[in-house]
């Protein structure tokens, strides 16, 4: 996991680039196994102030491949992110960026995460709509007030 490092000593006051890949052995190492496939591309723009303040600004672009929470097959997501990290060069030679990166793209992703309607795997859709009918019938037949129903109707 030492690909995420910036070497704070290694350079005087200024502004550097970096650049990194995030693929799946990146994600497998934090043993996310929500995250099915990866790739995001890492560019940390760092300015360093004399030995005080180191400050980063990531830029997070790429897709990330997660489970459809509707049909369970493989639904690929674009993440986009552009944090900022604020380093205390005190705490240590090298800042290491790898838990910023897997936490921001984790949050990039949205809260439910469901394939454009239509798109979903059409097997599970019918099998799930199936069992939405049957529970809607076994709880319409359960209620106390289906002998109600119709009680309002036109003769």
């Amino acid at each position: 996991m030492n690909q995420f490092i910036i070497p704070i000593n290694d350079w005087a006051a200024g502004e550097r680039k970096f650049r990194f890949h995030a693929g799946i052995e990146f994600f497998q190492m934090f043993d996310n196994q929500e995250i099915l496939d990866a790739d995001v591309n890492v560019e940390a723009t760092v300015q360093k102030s004399g030995t005080r303040k180191v400050e980063a600004v990531l830029h997070l672009s790429g897709t990330v491949t997660v489970p459809c929470d509707r049909c369970l097959d493989p639904l690929a997501l674009h993440v986009e992110a552009e944090p900022s990290e604020v380093f205390t060069p005190g705490e240590g030679p090298d800042w290491d960026l790898s838990q910023a990166v897997y936490d921001y793209v984790c949050l990039s992703l949205p809260l439910q995460k469901v394939h454009p309607e239509g798109e979903c795997n059409p097997d599970t859709v019918r099998f799930l709509s199936q069992e939405e009918r049957k529970d809607e019938e076994a709880a319409t037949q359960n209620s106390p007030f289906a002998a109600l129903k119709g009680l309002f109707d036109e003769k």
